[in-house]
This record gives C-alpha cells, sequence and structure tokens, in this order.
C-alpha cells in the first residue's frame, strides 16, 4: 500500500508502535494521535486515506468520535480496533457509521488485510460520486440523499443502507446481502436490526411523498423501485 496515509488513533502507545511497524512494512505512512480530541481534529481536515480507531479512549470514545466525523460529512473509511468483541459490539460500531471492526487481539496480518480491503472498497466508490435512480439521489462523497430535489436527515447507517439500494436499484435485496455488504458481518445475528433500520429508512424515503419506493418482498428480501 505504497503512498496510503492512515491516522491512527490510540492511547496505548505500544499498540500504536506495532500498528505503525505492521503497516509500514507495505509501504504505508502512519501519524499517530494519542487522544480522542486531537485524532478528531486530524481526521476532520481530510488530509487520511483511512482512519484506525480505538474504540475506548480517556476523552471521548471511538464510537463518539465516528459519530462526529459522519455528522460532519467526513466520508473517510474507518476501521474500528476493540478489546470489545461480542456481536452487540460490533453492530454498535457498524450503526454508528465505522467500516470495519476489528476485535483485540488481532493478528498483523489481518489488519494488513483489512486496511487492504477498506482502502479498495473506498477507491471504487470515488468513481460514481451521484447515484440516481428515479426520483432520488445519492451523494456518496457528501453521504447525503434526495429525493424529488428534498433533503433527507439520514443517520450513518441508514445512508449505507440507501446507497447500497441505490447501487442495486431495481433488484431484489436479500437479508444476507445486507448482513455483509452494511453490516460487514458474515453470519445472522439473530436480532431485528435490519427491520429497525430498513423501516426508519423506508419512513424518510416516504414521508410526505405520494409513492413508496421501497418495497418488501416476503420471503426474498427488499427492492428499490423508480416511480
Amino acid at each position: 500500500m505504497p503512498g496510503l496515509n492512515i491516522l491512527h488513533i490510540e492511547d496505548d502507545a505500544q499498540t500504536a508502535e506495532m500498528v505503525s511497524a505492521a503497516l509500514a512494512k507495505t509501504g504505508a505512512t502512519t501519524v499517530w494521535a494519542a487522544d480522542g480530541s486531537d485524532g478528531l481534529r486530524l481526521a476532520s481536515g481530510s488530509q487520511f486515506d483511512l482512519v484506525i480507531l480505538d474504540r475506548m479512549l480517556p476523552d471521548m470514545s471511538g464510537i463518539e468520535i465516528v459519530g462526529k466525523l459522519r455528522e460532519a460529512g467526513v466520508d473517510i473509511p474507518v476501521l474500528m480496533l476493540s478489546a470489545l468483541g461480542r456481536t452487540e459490539n460490533r453492530i454498535e460500531g457498524l450503526d454508528a457509521g465505522v467500516d470495519d471492526y476489528l476485535a483485540k487481539p488481532f493478528e498483523q496480518e489481518e489488519l494488513i488485510a483489512r486496511v487492504r480491503a477498506l482502502h479498495r472498497r473506498a477507491s471504487g466508490q470515488s468513481h460514481s460520486a451521484v447515484i440516481i435512480f428515479g426520483d432520488m439521489e445519492c451523494h456518496i462523497k457528501a453521504r447525503t440523499a434526495h429525493r424529488q430535489g428534498r433533503h433527507l436527515a439520514l443517520s450513518p447507517k441508514e445512508f449505507d443502507l440507501f446507497r447500497y439500494f441505490m447501487q442495486n436499484a431495481g433488484e431484489i435485496v436479500t437479508r444476507e446481502m445486507l448482513l455483509l455488504n452494511v453490516w460487514n458481518l458474515k453470519f445472522d445475528p439473530q436480532t431485528n436490526v435490519i427491520d429497525v433500520n430498513v423501516g426508519r429508512l423506508r419512513r424518510k424515503l416516504e414521508e410526505g411523498f405520494d409513492q413508496p419506493v421501497l418495497e418488501t418482498i416476503w420471503g426474498a428480501g427488499y427492492r428499490l423501485h423508480a416511480v
């Protein structure tokens, strides 16, 4: 990953040194921020290709940091590292706007693989800045959604859902596809997280408009259609 510029927000110097050394072998450059406030300031400047973020920091949590970044429209890829590796912890991080979640302890090779995958995904998105389908628009970089020219106030996870539906507009999207591509889960956590978030997104897409656009295909999944 020569030329990749990574911000690592981590209060533990030993972990920061290990991550920096591992990524340096790939040609990436890592800048270390030892607390959340400094890390948030640096990440907001958009000078980095990717952020590696510890979940538990002394001054503010990683969840708070990524939430503030997404609220400010900063769409930089974020990989969260945490000793909290339970399914509910992963879902909370992903719902907050984290792009990937790696539980501690981890192997250096897996860390490098996750960073490479996030960078590839972000690079691929940059080729299509706006997706238009029917009367809906999805602005990838700005992370904004519009219908009939009206801005829709979506949470980070609702936007991720909307973007995925727009990328697969007109096609049936299964629950398995959503778990893998929106929540980055290869298994069903047996929660109603998908139903809750799809329900919220549907309300925001359809309230105040004459025609519904997000259809439930019973036994199959969901489909976004144009009107």
